[in-house]
């Protein structure tokens, strides 16, 4: 099975596989249901078209600050999608130069890249981009949607509020609202992009009736949130999720009035000790004031979406155990090398590994010893990394998985093991991004990747494509990709070749099961274990 993948990848790679280009139109205009945009041909041999920067919402500033997104007006004209729109406000200078956007709050725009006629109906991917929900935007380089467009989808990448602008809870916010909510704004905007995309994508040849969301990271977060809340219903039809999940070791999806006790702190901190606190006040600060806020010990929030009775009724993991999210197949995975995100954090010696094994674990110290025993230094590095990885990826997506069997959908799970040429830290978070979007050999790559990866990349864009096209990675050109089942734990392990394995790292992330059946309020968080930050605390 090792080689046929292999020469099945190979297969893409010389063009024997996938779908020819065909033309989104003649002179890249396109009529949107609230005006007209021109776009700019990025490979004229195909005739495939990109279309960046287009709002799909009013922006939200001044008196739009911290309220859902609206309706986004007519414009007359023409307007010019050569460039992208502003990333959301986040950490660091307002521009970095080399063509990467400024910062703005006015940021709610979205890129479209296609290949396909008017008339046609494609398979669309919409791409929600990682960062914490602090940091990112959809125009990063490596999320270029040209290679998977090539394939025969119509591919989105967005932006949304980030920080403090997007996930802010308060008592008067909750208070002006209408539906008696607030803190979910970043994912309002997701829905809001969702929507854009039901009423427009048809125009860029795509097909509404088949849309797949897919994120990694805080964007895969993001993919499950969405999945959880009954506002996005009907939007989408697949998920998928890469290296990220909500259902307990990043921390409990608060309720509304922890939210609003974390807002109000804040809005203190912004507002300075000696004035009132107001809506008014508050969205007349500036951008820079806002972030700094944020950022500071007093006033510090962490941005995640909050149970507010409307976006979200429940946590994600009571939603999705009671069998209530979108009855949608899934496909769901993790990168071998997750745990160099806490390398920094790692206990010294053999000693202090014990000492935080048994305050963090308790009871079920020695279980966890015996899984990730460590003799040495160099060796509780090694299994520190490993469980944090095991923790907060591996079981994350593996629970996920066995989930979805209570909406009676499949689910495909993954690994990825292929180790960049060169990479110090491994398989790192995020780094199968470029192999997903095939952007291995674009200009800014951080590794000089092989041909090897060239197949491996090739390999598993052809399953998201498939995957996005109905339901299942599974073609005729392509060995079987069996769905999961907790009797066979079995999953597709993308390395050097691609390998099913059954039983992944079964005894380690079923030790983070009963970790997470204990009560919620057994942890530090309320809802699993870890600190609420997806690190392991040593």
């Amino acid at each position: 099975m090792r080689y046929g993948l292999l020469i099945v990848a190979l297969c893409f790679m010389l063009g024997l596989g996938g779908m020819t280009p065909r033309a989104a139109g003649d002179d890249g205009v396109i009529t949107l249901d609230t005006g007209t945009v021109r776009g700019m041909n990025v490979d004229e041999a195909g005739n495939l078209w990109a279309f960046k920067g287009i709002p799909f919402a009013s922006p939200p500033v001044g008196d739009r600050r911290w309220q859902p997104p609206a309706p986004l007006p007519a414009w007359g004209g023409e307007r010019a999608a050569d460039q992208f729109g502003p990333r959301c406000l986040q950490s660091g200078r307002p521009s970095l130069g080399g063509g990467i956007p400024p910062l703005s709050e006015d940021c709610l725009y979205l890129n479209v890249w296609t290949a396909a006629e008017p008339e046609e109906r494609r398979p669309v991917m919409v791409w929600i981009h990682g960062g914490a929900l602090t940091g990112g935007a959809g125009s990063r380089s490596h999320y270029d949607g040209t290679a998977l467009a090539r394939r025969g989808v119509v591919l989105v990448t967005l932006n949304y509020r980030l920080g403090p602008f997007g996930y802010l809870a308060h008592p008067l916010l909750t208070a002006e609202a209408a539906q008696a909510a607030s803190g979910n704004y970043g994912v309002l905007d997701q829905i809001a992009a969702l929507d854009w995309v039901q009423r427009n994508i048809a125009r860029f040849g795509g097909d509404p009736d088949q849309v797949t969301i897919f994120g990694e990271s805080a964007g895969s977060w993001s993919v499950q949130t969405l999945l959880a809340t009954p506002l996005a219903k009907g939007l989408f039809h697949r998920a998928i999720g890469q290296s990220g999940g909500v259902l307990g070791s990043y921390g409990s999806t608060p309720q509304l009035a922890t939210a609003e006790a974390e807002g109000e702190r804040f809005a203190t901190t912004l507002a300075g000790a000696a004035t009132d606190v107001t809506l008014a006040a508050m969205r007349a600060a500036s951008a820079v004031d806002v972030m700094a806020a944020a950022a500071s010990a007093e006033g510090r929030m962490r941005s995640r979406p909050v149970v507010d009775g409307w976006v979200l009724p429940d946590t994600a993991r009571a939603i999705f155990t009671a069998g209530q999210q979108h009855a949608v197949p899934v496909l769901l995975g993790w990168n071998a090398n997750e745990g160099s995100l806490a390398a920094g954090r790692a206990p010294e010696d053999v000693a202090a590994y014990g000492a935080w094994a048994r305050e963090t674990f308790g009871d079920d110290a020695p279980a966890f010893l015996d899984l990730y025993a460590a003799d040495t230094p160099a060796a509780v590095r090694e299994a520190f990394l490993q469980a944090y990885g095991d923790q907060n990826f591996g079981w994350e997506m593996r629970e996920w998985a066995r989930l979805t069997a209570n909406v009676d959908q499949p689910a495909f799970l993954y690994h990825f093991s292929r180790v960049p040429p060169g990479s110090e830290t491994g398989v790192y978070h995020g780094a199968e991004i470029r192999y997903v979007f095939g952007n291995l050999y674009a200009p800014g790559a951080p590794h000089d990747y092989s041909l090897l990866d060239g197949w491996v990349s090739d390999l598993m864009a052809s399953f998201w494509v498939a995957f996005a096209t109905t339901g299942s990675p599974n073609t005729s050109d392509t060995p079987p990709w069996l769905a999961y089942t907790p009797l066979r734990d079995e999953l597709l392990d993308f390395g050097d070749t691609g390998v099913h394995r059954l039983g992944f790292r079964k005894a380690e992330l079923d030790f983070f099961d009963r970790y997470y059946a204990e009560p919620m309020d057994a942890h530090p968080d309320g809802e699993g274990g870890g600190d609420g930050t997806g690190v392991l605390q040593p």
